[in-house]
């Protein structure tokens, strides 16, 4: 869809809790007009930027209902 820079901004942050991933596709247009507006909203909220590789768990995990990841249990 084509939403404009402060639409994205919004359905984004909204959402956004801790541990939440973005995932932005790089064929919308204004994508790249948003961004410094979400990282700002972000940041004034409290939250932590980081790569992806920062937060996902490595080894044994299963997805919840949510779609979180959990740590496997393990015996």
């Amino acid at each position: 869809k084509d939403y404009d820079a402060a639409t994205i901004c919004s359905r984004v942050t909204g959402k956004m809790a801790q541990g939440s991933i973005a995932l932005f596709h790089n064929a919308a247009l204004h994508t790249p007009e948003a961004l410094p507006d979400i990282l700002e909203s972000l940041i004034q909220k409290g939250l932590t930027v980081v790569p992806i590789s920062q937060i996902i768990l490595t080894g044994e995990y299963y997805m919840d209902h949510a779609g979180k990841q959990c740590p496997a249990e393990t015996e």
